[in-house]
């Protein structure tokens, strides 16, 4: 009541706009001035003691669901632009990119034990979002034999999608965590060495089809020298998503284009005698044929071998909705496991210490407590630290969205879209002719002060502002720009 009565309200609710909704806004003091570009002179001066509180407040911009649902929405929605636009053009991609030969895979992790699953034979439900078919029995055996530590390796029980039991070993005794934490941390190397092996395949098929190669010019010494490249490039975005046994699993995005040997950074279509059935193969026989050994470690003095699991599926993505899989339901559904992480495993916690890893880590408890454990044990010596670093997320240090440099826009475009909208709207558009870079450059002097609203009545007022405000907006994923 004291915030609503206070004469400033009305502007205090204009000023906390861009916040509305964040859970932990940031909190910033200083002074910002508007210089003209040309010359450097300051035009005006703007100091946050003569605003509202005194601060200005910056959304937390985490792209975690569970931690902030707000800016989780707006990562979201900037997620599925930058996928969709690299299928579909804008954004600064041609439009021809729709025509261009492009597949959805999915690589899984192998196995490293069983564990207690939920499988649904065939589905009578209208969403799966809220799925009710009544599931398979999880591992039915008649023989119901029986694991050298005693624990019988079957289960006849029906789960539900809220049973804590998925993902959780039969036996916790015969499962592999080391090399499952492992598998998690190389992940990213393995991917890696993946889409080598498929430029490579593809790359003896257009020679063998007689598709010549194209010149590449460089200096070396100061002599010109010439090597040559492949007709075509992949360009390719990857969704991390953590399934329930704490082992990732990769959404991929393929695209083929062309090379243009006078301009690498130019997007072409790739040569015709390529197709999306020609992609599909190169990267299901890379799924298959890629392994590689880790690094001797004291543990295991051999090493890790690394490699994809059997579970391996390459849908061809089609613009006009008869194929296996549309542009908007890929983007939909990549976007939608780029704000997740953990949260599938029941475990959310922030990076662990020395004094905090025994709140999350055990050896002889739960399902993640021993993958944690394992992080923490296999990550001692110095050549595996990263396993300790990464251990709240059970081994995977990789970003749960990336993309190779011209496949699509970036966030970092669509977000400075999203400041210059904003400008406009409060201080109306710049003066300035198309193709001309603007006039006045906005500096920052701004110093951190705090983090959070300053009450908990500021944070349900500007919440339930926020929540008006978007109950006129429609539903939609869209980011305005």
């Amino acid at each position: 009541m004291a915030r609503t009565t206070r004469p400033d309200y009305h502007d205090w609710l204009t000023h906390v706009r861009p916040a509305a909704g964040c859970i932990r806004p940031i909190r910033l003091a200083g002074t910002t001035l508007t210089l003209e570009a040309g010359t450097g002179r300051v035009l005006a001066t703007m100091d946050t003691a003569g605003m509202p509180d005194g601060v200005i407040l910056k959304p937390c911009g985490n792209r975690r669901a569970t931690v902030c649902p707000t800016c989780s929405k707006r990562y979201q929605r900037d997620a599925y632009q930058v996928v969709r636009s690299g299928l579909i053009g804008g954004k600064g991609v041609p439009e021809h990119v729709a025509t261009h030969p492009a597949v959805f895979p999915t690589l899984t992790a192998p196995s490293f034990g069983q564990v207690h699953t939920r499988h649904v034979k065939r589905h009578t439900c209208e969403s799966r979002r809220r799925c009710d078919c009544r599931p398979e029995p999880c591992h039915p055996r008649r023989d119901a034999p029986i694991c050298p530590h005693g624990t019988p390796l079957v289960c006849y029980a029906r789960h539900e999608e809220t049973d804590r039991r998925l993902g959780t070993a039969l036996c916790p005794d015969c499962y592999d965590y080391d090399a499952q934490v492992v598998w998690n941390v190389q992940a990213g190397e393995l991917w890696r060495r993946t889409t080598i092996a498929v430029n490579r395949h593809l790359h003896r098929l257009t020679r063998a089809r007689g598709i010549p190669d194209i010149p590449d010019y460089y200096l070396s010494r100061g002599k010109v020298r010439i090597r040559w490249k492949p007709p075509f490039r992949l360009s390719f975005g990857k969704a991390a998503e953590m399934q329930r046994r704490g082992v990732v699993h990769f959404h991929g995005i393929v695209r083929l284009d062309g090379n243009d040997p006078t301009d690498p950074t130019r997007i072409i279509p790739p040569p015709p005698a390529i197709d999306a059935d020609d992609l599909k193969a190169a990267i299901d026989h890379a799924a298959r044929t890629v392994t590689f050994t880790t690094n001797p470690h004291p543990a295991r003095p051999e090493g890790w071998q690394i490699g994809w699991g059997d579970q391996i599926l390459t849908k061809v993505i089609t613009v006009t909705g008869r194929g296996e899989i549309t542009d908007a339901q890929v983007a939909a559904y990549v976007a939608k496991y780029a704000t997740k992480s953990t949260e599938a495993t029941g475990h959310t916690s922030a990076r662990l210490t020395d004094d905090t890893v025994n709140l999350y880590a055990d050896g002889d408890g739960t399902h993640t407590e021993r993958l944690i454990e394992a992080c923490w044990q296999l990550g001692q010596p110095r050549d595996w630290r990263r396993l300790r670093r990464w251990a709240h997320m059970l081994g995977f240090g990789g970003h749960f969205l990336t993309k190779s440099r011209r496949y699509s826009v970036t966030f970092t475009i669509l977000r400075q879209q999203r400041i210059t909208y904003r400008r406009t709207q409060t201080s109306g558009p710049e003066q300035t002719t198309p193709g001309e870079q603007p006039t006045t450059l906005v500096v920052n002097f701004l110093q951190f002060v705090g983090t959070g609203w300053h009450t908990t009545a500021d944070a349900l007022l500007a919440n339930t502002s926020a929540a008006l405000a978007r109950e006129h907006q429609p539903e939609q994923l869209l980011t305005p720009t």
